[in-house]
């Protein structure tokens, strides 16, 4: 019974599975793939660019899994399909630079206390250009490891 106990407590307030519904993660992370997610990663610090974060959906309060691309105080668009983030290009090996169905959006200045997040498959995601920037007080978790399927364990970065 305390054993049960234990896992739902866990569960609850520190680390929870999460399954990825969609392809917008693609490649990183697969329909059908499952992370653990970090519910104390937030508390004490805040998010960081390229934390794959799990958020509650501003309008709708869907729970949703996407990158962090820009945090509160930066300038964030998109140009000629490539991210720009004030005024840089930060290198991105998880986006797929032929499947970016915006070719030009922003920029848009990141209030304090938001995140602007994307998807990595950014022609099929459904991210802060649809939503606007998620407050900081929506997120759930950061992505600590994926643990299924058991061939592709480990770290998504």
């Amino acid at each position: 019974m305390l054993a049960a106990v234990a896992v739902v407590g866990l569960r609850i307030f520190v680390l929870e599975p999460f399954r990825i519904p969609s392809d917008s993660m693609a490649p990183t992370l697969r329909p059908g793939d499952q992370v653990l997610v970090d519910k104390h990663a937030y508390h004490g610090s805040g998010p960081r660019r390229g934390d794959l974060a799990v958020f509650r959906e501003p309008r709708t309060g869907e729970i949703l899994l996407k990158r962090v691309v820009a945090i509160g105080g930066d300038t964030v668009g998109i140009e000629d399909g490539a991210l720009v983030v004030d005024g840089r290009r930060p290198r991105e090996p998880y986006a797929d630079r032929e499947a970016v169905d915006s070719v030009y959006f922003g920029p848009v200045r990141v209030r304090p206390g938001t995140v602007f997040v994307l998807g990595d498959n950014r022609a099929n995601s459904e991210d802060s250009r649809d939503f606007g920037a998620v407050p900081t007080g929506r997120l759930i978790g950061r992505v600590r490891a994926r643990i299924w399927p058991p061939a592709r364990w480990g770290t998504p970065h």
